[in-house]
C-alpha cells in the first residue's frame, strides 16, 4: 500500500527577490545597530540614523523634509529604504519610483510625480455600518422556474444561517448577494459579515474551532464573534489619496464617506485635474475634522534621483512644503555631476536648494568580512549549501568586481555543484562560475581591446 504525506499549501515557496532578506533596520531597544540583524550587515551609523528618521516619521515631525541616501553602488541604499518601510509597518504606504520613470511621451513629468506623491499618502476611513456577522452554519440558494427561460431556473433568494457566541439567526437574502457569496468563496464554518445597506459580503476568515482538524489550506482562523448577529460595527478601510482621486473622477451620488467608497466600483473615469485634487483634499479635511478619517503620511522612495531634471526638482521643492505631503526618500550613487536640464554641476546631481531640504545619510563600502556575511545570508535564503572557503572566494571576487556580481554568482555556482554531484558549493564551483560569466569591468576591458570587432 502506497501512503503519501499531504503537505499544507501554507508553506508554498515564494519568489526570492534581491532584498527578500531585509526584515527591518536591525536596531536594539536603545536604537543602537546590532552588527548582524534583520538581514543587515554593517552600515551601523547609517542604520542608526535611519532609526532616528523612523521615530521622526512616527511622531509626525518629518513634514517638509526629505531624506537623501548617498553612497557608492552596492552599499545598501535601497535595502536601507526598505528597512525603514519594514520598521514603519504594513499600514504605512510605501511607494517606490525610479527617477527614469517620470519621462513619458503621453504624461507630464510633474503629473507622474504628483500621482506618486498621492499614492504615498494614506487615509484610514472609519465607518459605522449596520451588519449581520457570524459563523455560517447553513447557506443555500432557493431556485424557482424562470418563465423567460422555458425549462430553466433562476435564484429567487438565498437562505443563510449565521451563529455567534450569543445566538443565531436565519436570513433570507436578495438573489444579488448570491454572486457575492460565490465570489468570496464562502463555505460552512467561515466567519463573514454582510452589509445591511449595500449587501456586500466580506469573508473575515475561518472559525478557529476548525484550526486543529486539518491544515490543508493556507487560511486565517478567527474567533467566533460575540454579541448579536445583527449589530453595528466599525469598519476600517485603508486607502490612498490617489484612490480617492480616481473615485472622485467618476460619477457619484454624494460627498459622504459611503458615496465616496461606493464610487470606487464605478467603471467610468474622467481626467484627474488639479481642481479635482483640491476638492478631494477639502473632502478629506472634512472627514478628518469629523473624526471619520485619519491621515497617514507614507513614504515615497525615489531611486536614481539624479535622473530627474530641473523641472522635476523645482516641483519637488514646492510639493515638499504642501500641507499634505509624504515623507520623501531619495537615493543616488553619483558624486559631483551635471544637473539634468542645465549645464550646472551639483553635488549628487541635485540643486543646492533641494539639498538644503534633505537630511543626508552616507552609506559606506562593505569590508571583505561583511561581504562574506551578506553572501552567507543570501545563500541561506536561496537554499544553497555553501562552504566557508567558497564564501571567502566569492568575497575575494567582489573586491575586484562588485557585491551585486558575486550575489548573482551564487545560483550558477549552486547549479554547477549539483551537476557535479556535490552536496555543497565548493571553491572550484565558484571559480568555474566566475570563468563562465563576465562582470562589467571585464566586459568593458574586452570592448576596449576588441572594439573593432563590434558594430559601433
Amino acid at each position: 500500500m502506497k501512503i503519501e504525506q499531504v503537505h499544507p499549501t501554507s508553506h508554498k515557496k515564494q519568489r526570492v527577490a534581491i532584498h527578500s532578506h531585509v526584515k527591518g533596520l536591525g536596531l536594539g531597544p536603545d536604537g543602537v545597530a546590532i552588527p548582524n540583524a534583520a538581514g543587515f550587515v554593517g552600515q551601523e551609523q547609517a542604520r542608526e540614523a535611519a532609526g532616528v528618521v523612523v521615530e521622526l516619521i512616527r511622531s509626525k515631525k518629518m513634514a517638509g523634509r526629505a531624506l537623501l541616501l548617498a553612497g557608492a553602488p552596492a552599499t545598501g541604499k535601497t535595502a536601507l529604504a526598505l528597512g525603514i518601510a519594514r520598521e514603519l509597518g504594513q499600514q504605512v504606504p510605501f511607494c517606490p519610483l525610479n527617477g527614469s520613470e517620470v519621462y513619458s511621451s503621453e504624461v507630464k513629468k510633474t503629473e507622474i510625480l504628483m500621482e506618486n506623491f498621492r499614492r504615498a499618502i494614506g487615509i484610514r476611513v472609519k465607518e459605522l455600518k449596520e451588519v449581520y456577522e457570524g459563523e455560517v452554519t447553513e447557506w443555500r440558494p432557493e431556485e424557482t422556474e424562470d418563465p423567460l427561460e422555458g425549462h430553466g431556473k433562476r435564484v429567487s433568494h438565498v437562505i443563510i444561517s449565521l451563529k455567534t457566541a450569543k445566538g443565531s439567526k436565519q436570513l433570507k437574502l436578495d438573489p444579488s448577494i448570491y454572486e457575492n457569496l460565490i465570489k468570496e468563496k464562502v463555505a460552512m464554518g467561515d466567519i463573514i459579515y454582510i452589509d445591511a445597506n449595500s449587501g456586500s459580503v466580506k469573508r473575515v476568515g475561518r472559525n478557529e474551532a476548525y484550526a486543529k482538524e486539518h491544515d490543508l489550506e493556507a487560511d486565517e482562523y478567527v474567533p467566533l464573534p460575540k454579541g448579536d448577529v445583527h449589530k453595528k460595527r466599525e469598519v476600517i478601510q485603508d486607502l490612498t489619496l490617489h484612490d480617492l482621486d480616481v473615485a472622485n473622477a467618476r460619477p457619484q451620488g454624494g460627498k459622504d464617506v459611503h458615496s465616496l467608497l461606493n464610487s470606487l466600483r464605478t467603471p467610468k473615469k474622467s481626467e484627474i485635474t488639479d481642481k479635482l485634487r483640491m476638492e478631494v483634499n477639502q473632502i478629506v479635511s472634512g472627514f478628518i475634522e469629523q473624526g471619520v478619517a485619519e491621515l497617514i503620511p507614507g513614504v515615497l522612495f525615489v531611486d536614481e534621483v539624479h535622473m530627474l531634471d530641473i523641472e522635476c526638482f523645482s516641483y519637488l521643492n514646492r510639493a515638499l512644503e504642501s500641507n499634505i505631503a509624504p515623507i520623501v526618500i531619495f537615493a543616488t550613487n553619483r558624486g559631483m555631476t551635471e544637473i539634468r536640464g542645465t549645464d550646472i554641476r551639483g553635488p549628487h546631481g541635485l540643486p543646492v536648494d533641494l539639498l538644503d531640504r534633505c537630511m543626508i545619510i552616507r552609506t559606506q563600502p562593505y569590508t571583505l568580512e561583511e561581504v562574506s556575511q551578506i553572501l552567507s545570508i543570501r545563500a541561506k535564503l536561496e537554499g544553497i549549501p555553501i562552504t566557508e572557503e567558497s564564501l571567502k572566494a566569492l568575497a575575494e571576487i567582489s573586491s575586484r568586481t562588485s557585491l551585486r556580481y558575486t550575489v548573482q554568482l551564487l545560483t550558477p555556482a549552486g547549479i554547477l555543484s549539483k551537476v557535479a554531484g556535490r552536496e555543497q558549493v565548493t571553491e572550484e564551483d565558484v571559480k568555474e562560475a566566475d570563468v563562465l560569466f563576465f562582470d562589467a569591468k571585464q566586459s568593458a576591458h574586452m570592448l576596449a581591446e576588441q572594439g573593432d570587432k563590434f558594430i559601433t
